[in-house]
């Protein structure tokens, strides 16, 4: 199996901006793109074979198709005909709204889903640009309410300085936004339960207020700070740097300059690679090319024995981690 690229599935929102669309070489629209889905089984917005012999198939279909030769044995069995990540590059013109994401088990038991753990890793940072994550002190959740309705929660959120190469891992519970001038590459569990919690007023095409969530975030929100939500990697040389590691996934950042062969285990897990630097080239079996720019993503299949990586460039990866396999 050869890997598999996906036509993106932009999302327009408020607070997009044209960096996407120019990052891809697409013609922009009128309206700001906030969102590429790069990796998506979500319905609505399922990422779709953009070229070979499986051109046109969605990735649930890939999936149903190949089974465990696509995804790997123990995610097969886990999952079933589910596929558990989302990976999306955000580009945010505007800040987002502040917001927090419901657990596992909270999410099944008022959704039916799965809740959503997720990460970013920053690949372009304009001055003064900022990640809201975590309480900056504990809150009892009535001090919390009080702050929200008054419109202060920013004042009790932990601001971060953000520049490429930043990592912020983000359990659920977190509060958090991603403020103006970040492009950013998000790599979750497979979810879209997003609880708003403040939204600056901002009103939709309607013009109404955005809708917010709080009744729902309540039971939600990790009312303790966290200290282990920011990291940094350090990009100036070459190899693999984990960047987040949890029981949803494993992610890591490959900086190569000449050629990098991974340690690949077959069957284990399929192999998600965003481009975020330069032009690398994907070797897998039998001499399989598959060229890899900025901005571009590939997902490859479990099945295949071998992947080398040339040229000059860098990626993010996202797998299945090792411990839940």
């Amino acid at each position: 199996m050869a890997p598999f690229k996906f036509i993106p599935q932009l999302k327009p929102v408020l607070w997009g901006g044209r960096r996407i669309t120019q990052l891809k070489h697409l013609p922009g629209g009128r309206e700001p793109i906030g969102e590429s889905w790069e990796i998506s089984a979500m319905p609505g917005r399922e990422s779709v074979v953009a070229q070979g012999d499986d051109a046109g198939l969605t990735l649930s279909q890939l999936l149903k198709k190949y089974g465990k030769w696509l995804v790997g044995q123990s995610v097969a069995e886990q999952y079933g005909e589910r596929f558990p990540l989302l990976v999306k590059i955000i580009d945010a013109h505007q800040p987002l709204s502040i917001q927090v994401h419901p657990g596992d088990e909270l999410a099944a038991k008022r959704h039916g889903c799965a809740g959503k753990t997720e990460m970013w890793y920053i690949v372009e940072a304009q001055p003064e640009s900022v990640i809201l994550a975590g309480l900056n002190q504990p809150l009892a959740p009535a001090q919390f309410e009080t702050l929200l309705l008054n419109g202060q929660v920013e004042q009790c959120v932990a601001h971060y300085c953000s520049a490429p190469g930043d990592v912020f891992f983000l359990p659920p519970g977190t509060i958090h936004s991603i403020g103006a001038g970040n492009l950013l590459v998000e790599i979750q569990q497979a979810s879209d339960i997003t609880y708003r919690l403040w939204d600056y007023g901002r009103r939709d095409d309607n013009g109404l207020l955005r809708q917010l969530h709080l009744e729902e975030a309540r039971e939600a929100i990790n009312y303790a700070p966290n200290a282990d939500i920011a990291s940094h990697c350090d990009t100036s040389g070459t190899g693999e740097t984990v960047l987040a590691s949890c029981s949803h996934f494993h992610a890591a950042h490959l900086a190569v300059d000449g050629h990098h062969r991974l340690a690949w285990v077959p069957m284990r897990s399929f192999l998600i690679m965003v481009g975020t630097q330069g032009s690398l080239d994907i070797v897998t079996d039998s001499d399989c090319h598959t060229p890899l720019d900025m901005g571009e993503s590939v997902l490859i299949p479990a099945g295949v024995t071998s992947i080398e990586v040339t040229g000059r460039g860098q990626l993010v990866m996202a797998r299945m981690p090792n411990k839940t396999l």
